[in-house]
């Protein structure tokens, strides 16, 4: 099922020139698709919406906006435990973002100018939460907090039909992150009525959250009409482990990214041979237990590996060359390899921290880079729902301090009516 892979400066190559594939490229006929949905809502609105409900999710919709009444009866319904255990990581989520906040600063100078920046939340975000194979209300209370405590204006949530109707899980989870409006709409449709706006969905400044790939396309081709947080591929988790890591956890924690899609992406980087063939053994024996074990069992297949390595520095390059979503270092002194991860979406210290606890706890968030960008993108924060805008006050000394070298400047650049924008006000 998950063949081991010994070390050598040549047999890993391959398997990681595979691993790293797993990006992928935009595919034609998906986009082919998404294009015409995107101009079919821009054309018919509301009817087209509509319309797509009833041949995707197989749902007539009276009216495309859950009522403010169900939201709330879903959270008066919902089950005790659930309910304590989402009011919990919505104050250990809050708590880890709002040391993100920054606030507008200035600063003046001896001649009287003045520079400076403000920072403010943005008027209108649409959040996305997937609901194809199961509902995920963490994934409204990590879209939604940060943008929160951002100071967003107003927050507007769609999310497609769960067995015919809304998910109470994500309406409760909606209710308790205060989600202003939501609306029962999945996929394509949904982006595009986020972006552009019809009878019904206000136009929004921003999407972020989750989707399937026919979701992740239009965001991809929605981007410019929209800001977006990022374009998430496929979950994935990548294990450096030494002969301290316990295999059934080990296994455990691979099948927690592995039954999300059959596209998952599941590594482990062992230093002991011994622990990688008992972890194979775990895998087959919490496999025959798990639901969703045909997922799972694909995943790792397709896109799963184990390899053994020389010594811990080589695992660190290896997973810094996967640049993985998810990273567990499952060693006996986590810390000291801190400073070693250069490419990781969220790290994961030491044996008793396994990715759930990020997923929906500890409050660090969950929306993160897949697919290699974690080289270049970074979790979603506080920072994707503001936007800054400079200023900057001269007075008359401080220009005519500055006056020629503006000029020589717009000389050098053939622009001289920069230059004489400055120059004029002194003749």
């Amino acid at each position: 099922m998950l063949p081991i892979t010994i070390c050598d400066g040549q047999r890993e190559l391959a398997v990681f020139d595979k691993l790293k594939a797993r990006a992928g490229e935009v595919d034609a006929q998906v986009t082919a698709v998404v294009q015409g949905i995107i101009a079919d809502v821009r054309a018919r609105g509301d009817a087209a919406l509509r319309d797509y409900a009833r041949k995707f999710d197989h749902c007539e919709l009276n009216s495309l906006e859950v009522p403010r009444e169900q939201i709330t009866a879903a959270y008066d319904a919902c089950e005790p435990k659930l309910k304590a255990a989402l009011h919990a990581a919505v104050e250990n989520i809050r708590a880890f973002h709002e040391r993100q906040k920054q606030q507008s600063w200035f600063t003046t100078q001896e001649n009287g100018a003045m520079l400076g920046q403000t920072v403010r939340g943005l008027h209108r975000v649409g959040v996305y939460v997937p609901a194809g194979t199961a509902p995920l209300p963490s994934s409204v209370l990590m879209n939604v907090l940060p943008a929160r405590i951002a100071g967003v204006g107003e927050i507007i949530l769609c999310t497609p039909p769960w067995q015919g109707k809304a998910s109470e899980a994500i309406l409760a989870a909606a209710h308790i992150a205060g989600v202003d409006r939501v609306f029962l709409l999945g996929g394509a449709p949904a982006m595009t009525a986020m972006a552009h706006g019809t009878e019904s969905v206000p136009m929004v400044d921003k999407i972020v959250g989750p989707a399937n790939i026919y979701g992740a396309t239009a965001k991809r081709l929605l981007y410019g009409v929209v800001d977006i947080d990022m374009i998430a591929g496929p979950s994935e988790i990548l294990i450096v482990a030494d002969e301290s890591a316990k295999p059934a956890w080990l296994a455990a924690d691979l099948l927690s990214q592995a039954e999300h899609d059959i596209l998952a992406g599941c590594v482990l980087l062992s230093t002991s041979q011994k622990n990688a063939e008992e972890t194979v053994i775990e895998l087959e024996k919490q496999l025959a237990a798990l639901p969703r074990r045909d997922i799972a069992t694909q995943a790792l297949r397709d896109n799963g590996a184990i390899l053994v390595c020389e010594n811990l520095q080589q695992a660190m390059d290896y997973a810094n060359q996967y640049a993985p979503e998810h990273l567990e270092l499952c060693v006996q002194n986590p810390l000291e390899l801190l400073g070693d991860v250069h490419n990781a979406g969220s790290i994961f210290l030491g044996h008793y921290t396994p990715e759930s606890v990020g997923d929906y706890y500890a409050g660090t968030n969950h929306v993160l880079p897949t697919g290699g960008t974690p080289r270049f993108f970074s979790p979603l924060s506080v920072d994707d729902f503001v936007k800054k805008t400079q200023f900057v006050y001269y007075t008359r000394e401080a220009l005519a301090a500055a006056k020629d070298d503006i000029a020589a400047i717009a000389q050098a650049e053939q622009l001289q009516a920069h230059g004489n924008a400055a120059i004029i006000r002194f003749m």
